[in-house]
C-alpha cells in the first residue's frame, strides 16, 4: 500500500485529499509546513509527495530544491494556486514530476498520482489504458475510443468518463461525481453533472450511461 505525503496547510484541502486518497487504497501523512514536509519526504516511508507551494516556514519551491539537491528521488506533484507559466517552469526545473493547479478535480490528481507511482517502478502502455466493453481511455495520451472510433472529449468529459470507467456497473451519486470531477469547491446544488452526463452520452452512446432514479448514474458493462 503506497503512502502519500500531503504537504498542505489548508485544512479543508487536506481533509478533501485524505478522504479521496484513502478511499482509493492509499495511506496518508500530513505536513502543515515546509520544514516538516522536507523531513518526512526524506524518510523511506513516503512513496510520493503532493506539495503545496505556499507553505509556511519553508515554501514548496525551497522544499523541492533541498530534496533534489540531497539526492532524494521520491516523486513530487506540485499543488499550487499560482497559474503563471514561470511558476510551472520553476517547479519542473527544480525537479517536480508533475503539477496540478488549484482549484482541481480529485480524479485528475488521482490519475497523476497513479501515473507517477507507476513511473517510479515499472510502467507499460497497457497499465495506462482503461477498458470497459467497447470503451477505452488512454490516460497518457488523453485519447478516448468507442468501438474502435476515436472521439474528442473535453477535459471535464474525459475526467467524468474516467470516474465511470474506474467504477463500472456501480451507481455513482451526483455528489460523488461532483467531488471527484469538479473538486472541493463544487456547489452541491449545481446541475452540472446532469449537463455533462448528457454531453458524454452523446459521444459514447446514450445506452452506456444509465440513470438510476433517485440515486445517480451507472456505466453499464455490456
Amino acid at each position: 500500500m503506497n503512502r502519500i505525503l500531503i504537504a498542505e496547510d489548508e485544512p479543508r484541502i487536506v481533509s478533501f485529499l485524505e478522504k479521496g486518497l484513502r478511499s482509493n487504497g492509499f495511506t496518508t501523512v500530513v505536513a502543515p509546513d515546509g520544514v516538516t514536509a522536507l523531513d518526512l519526504a526524506r524518510s523511506d516511508e513516503v512513496d510520493l509527495v503532493i506539495l503545496d507551494i505556499g507553505l509556511p516556514l519553508m515554501d514548496g519551491f525551497s522544499v523541492l530544491k533541498a530534496l533534489r539537491a540531497q539526492g532524494y528521488t521520491v516523486p513530487v506533484i506540485v499543488l499550487t494556486a499560482r497559474d503563471a507559466v514561470d511558476d510551472t517552469v520553476t517547479g519542473l526545473s527544480l525537479g517536480a514530476d508533475d503539477y496540478v493547479r488549484k482549484p482541481f478535480a480529485f480524479e485528475e490528481l488521482l490519475a497523476r498520482v497513479r501515473l507517477r507511482l507507476r513511473s517510479a517502478t515499472t510502467s507499460t502502455a497497457e497499465e495506462t489504458v482503461l477498458r470497459v466493453g467497447a470503451l477505452s481511455l488512454d490516460l497518457r495520451t488523453r485519447r478516448a475510443d468507442v468501438e474502435g472510433r476515436t472521439v474528442e472529449l473535453s477535459a471535464r468529459e474525459f475526467s467524468l468518463a474516467e470516474v465511470f470507467m474506474r467504477h463500472p456497473d456501480q451507481v455513482l451519486s451526483r455528489e460523488q461525481l461532483l467531488s471527484r470531477v469538479w473538486g472541493y469547491d463544487f456547489d452541491p446544488g449545481s446541475n452540472v453533472v446532469d449537463v455533462y452526463v448528457r454531453y458524454l452520452r452523446a459521444k459514447v452512446g446514450k445506452q452506456r450511461i444509465e440513470t438510476v432514479r433517485g440515486m445517480g448514474y451507472r456505466l453499464t458493462v455490456a
